[in-house]
């Protein structure tokens, strides 16, 4: 059974920074792309961040471009999103998830496995 944990969310100041991880079971972790995406209050989920399985081929939302850091650790099973200069509007919930594709993809129908989610909240 596959399963995802994300950890790392909290309360933080605009300007912030924060580190996710999401720690993953039951899945050849260096076979999946990795993902993350967010879902802020009556807004749907979008793609935030998602790697490659080598960890060589990032991609982001222009939205989080040159403030977010996407990175993965294939010995560890754990993927991380550094988040910096952080806004109010990266206020969400933040999934990671787990993709069969071979590149990073921003479509979340790509995605086959989900965590439950972790709340970032920045305040300005």
């Amino acid at each position: 059974q596959v399963h995802l944990v994300e950890s790392g969310g909290g309360l933080v100041q605009a300007g912030g920074a924060l580190r996710l991880s999401c720690v993953a079971s039951g899945l050849s972790f260096d076979r999946y792309v990795m993902g993350w995406f967010r879902q802020a209050p009556g807004r749907e989920r979008e793609f935030v961040s998602a790697i490659s399985p080598s960890g060589l081929t990032p991609g982001y939302a222009n939205e989080v471009k040159g403030r977010f850091a996407i990175s993965r650790d294939n010995a560890k099973n754990t993927v991380y999103l550094q988040m910096n200069n952080l806004k109010p509007d990266d206020t969400a919930v933040y999934y990671c998830a787990s993709s069969p594709s071979n590149m990073p993809t921003l479509v979340a129908q790509n995605y086959d496995y989900w965590g439950q989610g972790t709340q970032v909240t920045v305040s300005s």
